[in-house]
């Protein structure tokens, strides 16, 4: 995946308006991949789906954790992509606390589908969802890439976590940044 450039997606995403007022003063903005990645270096982690277990206790909170150590080694932002529309992204990121990681909505899954990791998770209910990655993306090239083991198995019961923990993406930064010096 490294040296990739990222596909060029629309996200549909809601904004806080408090001139529409009332009690939902959100309304819908597109975002694009240009607008996310040009002249950025970002860390972008994907998961299975808000309020799953793992994403919900592990991954998603480590990385709101571990932000400023991610700013400290270089990265410009923290990105996190899942399958679902942004209602539940909203009320996802709100229960969990999450106010420095960008949570991005991929509702249809078409950014996850051109990375090549949509994968059938509907034995469990969940219909498409996205495998478990994370990248370092640099002007919206993938300069590094971390990727869970199984996917040419996904549809089993398992759902790894073991190389796409920010300490992992923190160590490669890190190691970076000590050659640079």
């Amino acid at each position: 995946m490294q040296g990739r450039r990222l596909p060029d997606i629309t996200f549909k995403t809601r904004v806080r308006d408090e001139a529409l007022g009332g009690p939902n003063p959100f309304r819908w903005q597109d975002v694009t991949t240009s607008d996310i990645f040009a002249g950025k270096r970002v860390v972008v982690f994907s998961l299975p789906g808000a309020f799953t277990p793992t994403c919900s206790n592990e991954q998603c909170p480590a990385f709101e954790r571990l932000y400023d150590e991610f700013k400290a080694a270089g990265v410009d932002e923290v990105v996190c992509i899942t399958v679902n529309d942004a209602f539940v992204v909203y009320q996802w990121g709100k229960q969990l606390g999450v106010n420095k990681v960008r949570l991005l909505p991929d509702g249809s899954g078409h950014f996850t589908r051109r990375m090549g990791m949509l994968i059938n998770k509907e034995h469990l209910g969940f219909g498409y969802r996205s495998w478990r990655y994370v990248m370092v993306v640099n002007d919206g090239e993938i300069e590094q890439w971390f990727e869970e083991p199984g996917i040419n198995d996904a549809g089993l019961d398992d759902d790894p976590y073991t190389v796409t923990n920010p300490e992992v993406v923190l160590e490669y930064l890190r190691e970076g940044q000590a050659a640079a010096a």
